[in-house]
């Protein structure tokens, strides 16, 4: 359904997705979407804002319908707990803590740290760590577990690279949009005017500080994404037929 209609750009100004930063900060590809300037603070079109919007979800839920993999990235403050909840909501992958370097490019030792955390988390369940370890030796690899949580627990599930990634303020989170870019993963992202659009394949120019701007969007885009997954029809594997036999 599309957002460019009154009553959604009424919930985009209520929220304050209208507000960018000052003049001073503005980077310059995101001025075809300003409205004006007020008081030295930038204004977005709200209407252009929404047509951002559509092209996203558009995206989102073809990346749905497909079967693919969405990583929602949000590191900052005001994000993070947001870009979580809709992440666990679709059952997608996330990074929220901290974004460390590699985690696209060097995919395959991101892996094994992964695989690591999978190892230790089923030896503590089972008690095995228990039987296994001093006091002394358990306690250093609970400090482990917790540092490889911390970091890795988001994307433990992501068993290849996502096919898109949905990142909340770029500008904070540059080093994620780089590795993506660098691995020709598209990027969704939530963006206020000190980002640079160039650099981002579906940008959704809108204030990307205030929670109630970043929530609405993030549940616009998280709902479509959702809606592609729920008809997505998973293809039967291929049976691999044995070659018929001759006779002699």
């Amino acid at each position: 359904m599309s957002t460019n209609n009154p009553t959604f750009i009424d919930k985009l100004f209520k929220a304050g997705s209208h507000f960018g930063f000052k003049k001073s900060r503005r980077h310059p590809t995101v001025k075809p979407y300003l409205y004006t300037t007020k008081d030295g603070n930038d204004i977005f079109d709200l209407e252009k804002v929404t047509t951002l919007l559509d092209a996203a979800k558009e995206v989102l839920k073809e990346a749905g319908l497909h079967g693919k993999t969405v990583l929602f990235v949000g590191t900052k403050d005001e994000a993070t707990k947001l870009v979580k909840a809709v992440a666990e909501k679709t059952e997608s992958p996330y990074v929220t803590n901290r974004w460390i370097g590699g985690m696209l490019t060097n995919w395959s030792e991101i892996k094994k740290r992964i695989n690591r955390l999978e190892a230790l988390t089923h030896e503590k369940e089972s008690g095995e760590l228990e039987r296994k370890y001093t006091k002394k030796e358990r306690v250093v690899l609970g400090r482990e577990v917790d540092k490889l949580s911390f970091n890795f627990f988001g994307i433990s599930k992501m068993p290849k690279l996502p096919d898109l990634m949905l990142v909340v303020d770029p500008r904070h989170d540059a080093i994620a949009v780089t590795e993506a870019r660098e691995k020709n993963i598209p990027v969704v992202a939530i963006m206020s005017s000190d980002c640079d659009a160039s650099k981002i394949q579906y940008p959704v120019v809108a204030n990307d500080s205030l929670q109630s701007s970043v929530s609405l969007v993030l549940e616009e885009l998280a709902a479509a994404y959702s809606e592609g997954k729920a008809a997505y029809v998973p293809k039967p594997p291929t049976e691999t037929r044995r070659p018929a036999r001759t006779r002699a």
